[in-house]
């Protein structure tokens, strides 16, 4: 991800065709080690592609991927659900409560 955000950079920056050496130079230049065989991998999958093309793609494939989270049902059938879920809900209040007495008498940022 970092090869790809450095290449990223340098195109947004004005670099049309950014070299090995110019990704290595901006990932060096936050104190990463660079994997030089990343870089060229990088660069080959790229070389002779739009990237804007490649972002646009990317994003219409992103848009069919499931983000997390069910689906929100209806009201609850008559009874017990409502009332379960409370309870459960109470619970995992508690247990979040028990677990930040854990902390050994002092804060962080005490």
């Amino acid at each position: 991800m970092r090869y790809i955000a450095a290449y990223l950079l340098l195109k947004i920056a004005g670099n049309d065709s950014p070299s090995a050496r110019d990704i290595s130079k901006v990932i060096e230049a936050v104190g990463i080690e660079v994997d030089e065989e990343r870089v060229n991998t990088l660069l080959s999958e790229l070389k002779g592609k739009d990237i804007n093309a490649l972002i646009v793609e990317g994003t219409g494939k992103l848009a069919s991927v499931p983000s997390g989270g069910a689906a929100v049902g209806g009201a609850p059938a008559a009874g017990g659900a409502a009332p379960a879920a409370a309870a459960e809900a109470k619970e995992e209040e508690k247990e979040e409560k028990e677990e930040s007495d854990e902390d050994m008498g002092f804060g962080l940022f005490d």
